[in-house]
């Protein structure tokens, strides 16, 4: 059961040292009661990406992919980041999360200068869309599973913006109620990256009670800097029939399209 909010942690993580991250229950994913769920953890290592990225002037993530090896414990973790190359317009990052000395995820990243740059009128696909309703107009909802831990549905706001949560393609919009560091507002690429992680999740087209269809990766791929506090993904899941699927999403802030994303999901049924 969820705790009211007065009780619950002032954030997903606590610094605990150089490149040490304490986390809290709010991380806690749906699959088990001491895994976290990834948004949180793939947010926390583009931050650290972005601020190695900010030392080259650099400040566009255009592309953040995570490979998650295993599930990751609620606990303490470790972030280390490396330049693979950088040059005068774009950087490729890489990055390891580990917990207990075990890596459990690696990741990649591609971040690019911003400089202003007037586009020609009429381009085909612009003005870019927007999401299907504004987040003021877009009625709350809640994740099914929430009310049973203090979790990742404690952290976050959804609000439903097309479709209906948890039964196929659908919209949501997402707002953290608390940051990912206590103290410190969260940057546009780590609102994207706890939101994005659900895109299987909300658009789920399998019975939860029945199977499990956890993604072992998550690509973004973003073509401008976010704005505001809301981040909506318009998700929709795809099934193979090896055990195989697919979740994929445009991804939407206030003023219209940001990004895609995709995740590949493993499919079993529950034991």
């Amino acid at each position: 059961m969820s705790s009211e909010m007065g009780a619950l942690p002032a954030s997903a993580y606590l610094p605990a040292g150089e490149g040490i991250w304490r986390s809290s229950e709010l991380t806690r994913g749906p699959w088990h009661p001491e895994h976290q769920h990834a948004g949180p953890p793939i947010a926390l290592v583009a931050r650290q990406i972005e601020r190695a990225a900010a030392t080259l002037g650099l400040s566009h993530m255009a592309r953040l992919t995570a490979n998650l090896l295993r599930p990751i414990p609620i606990a303490e973790l470790s972030v280390a980041v490396q330049t693979d190359y950088a040059g005068r317009n774009v950087a490729h990052f890489s990055a390891t999360l580990a917990c207990g000395g075990k890596e459990v995820a690696r990741f990649t990243a591609l971040v690019q200068r911003e400089a202003d740059l007037a586009m020609p009128e009429g381009l085909p696909g612009h003005p870019l869309p927007r999401a299907p309703r504004p987040p003021e107009s877009s009625p709350p909802a809640a994740f099914p599973f929430g009310s049973r831990f203090t979790g990742y549905p404690d952290l976050v706001e959804c609000r439903v913006a097309d479709g209906e949560f948890f039964r196929g393609p659908c919209a949501i919009w997402f707002r953290l109620r608390r940051p990912l560091i206590d103290g410190e507002a969260p940057s546009p690429i780590e609102r994207v990256a706890v939101a994005a992680d659900s895109g299987n999740g909300i658009s789920s087209i399998l019975d939860f009670k029945r199977f499990l269809f956890v993604n072992s990766d998550l690509t973004i791929n973003l073509l401008r800097r976010p704005e505001g506090e809301w981040i909506c993904i318009e998700a929709r899941t795809l099934v193979g029939p090896a055990s195989g699927g697919l979740a994929e999403a445009r991804i939407y802030d206030a003023t219209g399209l940001v990004g895609r994303s995709t995740q590949s999901l493993a499919l079993r049924l529950r034991e």
